[in-house]
């Protein structure tokens, strides 16, 4: 296996100490492994990427993690209105070869012009992961990934992924037990 790219030891997180979320929860992902962490809604889910991303602060252990990037479950959020897709991520990522990624995740190029109400919810998403394998990662958290995408879409797009584990490691929430099964080398169930 490769280098870790994130390490929790001990984590114990609520929103009140009466009711909490984790209790000494521990992980340890490697450069070429996709976790993906399975939870009914209110499970603490996304509050566990907001721990990583360093948003919250645990009541108590320590999350380590290698430079990282998101993709977001829902991605008219996280692009603003009225910049173009390309402005947004020439703002965070190196561009170049991003013609040659375009085309294997079955991305039209001209779309990096448009601004984001004007692609479609899939087009978006797919806008979303490229501007993330862009910021050329080690970790990657990626909530939902494929969750606005058609299934042969979706089926490109964890394909595309998967290419990219020799250089990352891949947290993925998922409410898909079968995608889960597919692409995991481990599952998290909360």
């Amino acid at each position: 296996m490769g280098e870790t790219v994130l390490e929790i030891r001990d984590l114990t997180f609520g929103y009140s100490r009466e009711k909490l979320l984790y209790r000494n929860f521990s992980l340890i992902l490697r450069r070429g492994e996709i976790v993906t962490i399975l939870g009914p809604s209110g499970s603490g889910k996304s509050t566990l990427f907001e721990l990583i991303a360093g948003n919250l602060t645990p009541m108590a252990g320590t999350i380590e993690r290698a430079p990282f990037s998101q993709v977001f479950q829902d991605p008219y959020s996280s692009f603003h209105p009225t910049y173009t897709i390309l402005e947004q991520i020439g703002d965070v990522a190196d561009t170049s070869g991003i013609g040659a990624l375009c085309g294997q995740m079955g991305f039209e190029e001209g779309l990096l012009r448009k601004h984001p109400h004007e692609l479609s919810g899939g087009q978006l998403q797919r806008a979303s992961i490229l501007r993330a394998l862009l910021m050329r990662p080690r970790l990657l958290l990626a909530d939902e990934p494929t969750s606005a995408l058609d299934n042969l879409i979706q089926l490109d797009v964890m394909k595309l992924l998967l290419k990219t584990l020799d250089s990352v490691g891949i947290l993925m929430i998922t409410h898909d037990r079968d995608l889960a099964k597919w692409c995991s080398d481990r599952i998290v169930e909360l």
